[in-house]
């Protein structure tokens, strides 16, 4: 699966589509894949503070527990708390339903700081 053209990628494997000025990140295939069906899913709480490159939360699998790494600094609006009753929707639409939190970036303009879907597809050729 390709990654959509309309988002920002990190090289932690999370996408970031801007919506308005709030953005919301997820989880790529690439990683959901490698990851394998989901378990938990942990996510901050709104009104949390995210500073980029450090972890917010966690993904767990029957292989792995792998950390969220920010791709932006913030203040969490949202997080899709269905997710808690459904990991595995990250597993079936990891661009669409199974998205992981919204965030007001504190700096909007650092989007463009990350990958876009071309730079994104060969990292995980």
């Amino acid at each position: 699966m390709s990654p959509p053209p309309d988002r920002r990628y990190s090289t932690a494997h999370l996408w970031v589509e801007s919506i308005g000025e709030r953005c919301r990140i997820g989880v790529t295939h690439h990683a959901q894949e490698t990851l394998g069906e989901l378990e938990f899913v942990d996510l901050p709480e709104a009104g949390a503070r995210l500073a980029a490159g450090e972890p917010f939360g966690a993904l767990e699998s029957s292989k792995a527990i792998s950390d969220l790494i920010a791709p932006l600094a913030g203040v969490v609006v949202a997080s899709n708390g269905a997710l808690a009753e459904t990991p595995g929707t990250v597993n079936a639409a990891p661009y669409h339903e199974g998205w992981l939190i919204e965030l007001e970036p504190a700096d909007p303009d650092a989007l463009a700081d990350l990958l876009d879907a071309s730079a994104y597809a060969a990292l995980t050729v």
